[in-house]
């Protein structure tokens, strides 16, 4: 950790990390939070080279808004499986099939199918965007719970594309199990990420992202909460948080891909400055402005 330190600061590096990350990584991240918030950090450092200990997509979003930095993934295998499941050419595809409606895609989504919507957003903030975007009718997804979470929130009809694409760690969490951990703790706040499927949402206390999550516990009252949400966040949770008690909703929801930064990788990735996230000109242009459309919200 202190030659990670020692490195930034010759390197003029900073480090973003999801709040998934493994506890160390969070430690000496500059900045920490979900893709929202990550968004705007990179959107806002002055550094030279960005290390972003995250899935692709979410690198591939820092690079977009910082063209004209360095921009490091520690391990380069970090991929999304649901970012994954929506190539450009599906976008484009759904962009002939309903030309008069506008395509809002989930930020867990690859460079090269933002580069054929309209706007980005982020589980935070879509009912936001999407009632933002000038059609009644929004093509949206990779993830088909948070198009329905969504859909709930706002007056409009959303398409999803395509119709099942989910997130394979909120697939994890069942109706039962998180109403059995409820019942042996009825003093404790269900708290949900819309990503899970609706039956899960549907009994939840609070449904939102992990931003969200922390700024519920810090001003709750309450002292005991159960998490559907990757496992990871509950230590950032606790930290805010010592006075509380943290539960997962389930305790083997892990994103392997996300844990797949170590401080062995961050420290090689900083000493040889690799592995460097790039996109072709044309998406990274493209791209830009449906990120761009989100950040003038947030």
């Amino acid at each position: 950790m202190e030659k990670i330190q020692k490195l930034k600061r010759e390197k003029k590096a900073v480090i973003l990390a999801h709040n998934y990350q493994r506890p160390e990584i969070q430690d000496i991240a500059d900045f920490l939070g979900d893709s929202l918030e990550l968004s705007l950090c990179a959107t806002q450092t002055d550094a030279k080279i960005i290390v972003f200990c995250g899935v692709n997509f979410m690198a591939e979003t820092a690079a977009i808004l910082n063209p004209e930095k360095k921009v490091l993934i520690p391990d380069r295998n970090a991929l999304c499986p649901m970012a994954s499941m929506l190539p450009a050419d599906l976008v484009r595809l759904y962009r002939r099939k309903y030309p008069r409606a506008k395509i809002a895609l989930y930020i867990n989504s690859l460079a090269e199918a933002k580069a054929y919507c309209d706007a980005v957003c982020t589980s935070a903030n879509a009912a936001e965007i999407i009632d933002r975007v000038n059609s009644d009718v929004v093509l949206f997804d990779p993830d088909v719970n948070l198009a329905k979470y969504a859909e709930k929130h706002t007056g409009k009809k959303i398409v999803p594309i395509p119709p099942v694409g989910f997130c394979p760690v909120h697939k994890l969490f069942s109706r039962g199990e998180v109403l059995r951990i409820k019942r042996m703790h009825p003093d404790a706040v269900l708290m949900v990420h819309p990503e899970c499927n609706p039956d899960v949402c549907e009994v939840a206390n609070f449904v939102g992202s992990t931003s969200k999550m922390l700024r519920k516990t810090l001003t709750s009252k309450v002292n005991k909460f159960i998490i559907a949400t990757e496992v990871g966040y509950l230590y950032r949770l606790e930290k805010n948080r010592k006075d509380a008690t943290f539960m997962p909703a389930y305790k083997d929801a892990v994103c392997v891909n996300m844990k797949l930064h170590t401080l062995e990788k961050v420290y090689t990735c900083l000493k040889n400055e690799r592995y460097r996230v790039t996109l072709p000109p044309r998406i990274l242009d493209m791209a830009r402005k449906p990120v761009e459309f989100m950040l003038k919200t947030s």
